[in-house]
């Protein structure tokens, strides 16, 4: 067992997913979701292995017949994507289903005028060269002729709303939509499917500093559907796609934000 890879009894003949970020929020819902659908799961996220063993034998839990693996490292290091691809490659042997979730907001929020140099390369290099950079090292082992797969970006609404005091955010999560066009675009050939999902304002540690401000717009009427999304309400629409729902679509944009992205009068 490497020190860095969690390792349990696995087989290659089972379909098999990589969800970033999974340790926490919609990732782990995501990851659930995918494992009732039958999927054996490879994690990547930063917490001490002893912190994501509940989880992982939760995830045992829900299918006795399947278990999975954690690989602990930074995504935005060279050496954590190589290692993915080799704990994936010894593993599991090929790759299903890729999901690009794990990303960061701001350490704080800031004026788009005061921003640094260091502030967006901190957040882009996390929220949008890694996972380009990752994906592109997996497509060896994702596709061909007899088993169409699956790239799954989960970017966010503020690809395209405007927030002056999250720039650096905003910047990576628009990066990450012509990145799924990019990829949907170049794999095609190679059976390979790239979806983006949208989220909204969903109920997590990333927004739950600002739950105070965003329980006010939504009462007021901030999105048609008046209620915080939930992870689970992600984990679905990723199940949509990876059965097969959307045969006859690449590149597309599924928005699951509470009807957020509608204009009216």
């Amino acid at each position: 067992m490497s020190e860095h890879n969690r390792r349990m009894k696995t087989s290659k003949q089972n379909p098999t997913a990589l969800v970033t970020g999974a340790t926490a929020g919609i990732g782990r819902a995501v990851a659930k979701s995918l494992v009732k659908e039958g999927y054996q799961i490879a994690i990547l996220g930063r917490r001490a292995e002893s912190e994501v063993e509940p989880f992982l034998e939760e995830l045992c839990t829900l299918d006795k017949e399947r278990d999975h693996l954690y690989i602990r490292g930074d995504i935005a290091e060279e050496t954590t994507r190589l290692r993915v691809k080799e704990s994936l490659a010894e593993s599991f042997g090929h790759l299903d289903v890729l999901v690009n979730n794990a990303g960061i907001a701001p350490e704080v929020r800031k004026d788009m005028l005061d921003l640094t140099e260091e502030d967006l390369v901190s957040l882009l290099r996390v929220n949008l060269l890694a996972p380009f950079l990752l994906t592109s090292k997996l497509v060896p082992l994702l596709g061909g002729q007899n088993t169409r797969s699956y790239i799954i970006n989960i970017s966010s609404i503020s690809a395209y709303a405007a927030s002056p005091s999250r720039a650096e955010y905003c910047l990576s999560k628009a990066g990450m939509s012509m990145m799924t066009t990019l990829f949907a675009t170049r794999l095609v050939e190679e059976n390979i499917r790239v979806f983006e999902i949208r989220p909204g304002i969903i109920a997590t540690d990333m927004t739950a500093p600002v739950k105070e401000k965003y329980d006010q717009l939504i009462l007021e009427g901030l999105m048609p559907i008046r209620r915080w999304g939930i992870p689970e309400d992600i984990a679905k629409t990723v199940t949509g796609i990876v059965k097969g729902y959307h045969p006859y679509a690449t590149g597309e944009v599924i928005n699951v934000d509470g009807g957020f992205h509608i204009r009216s009068l």
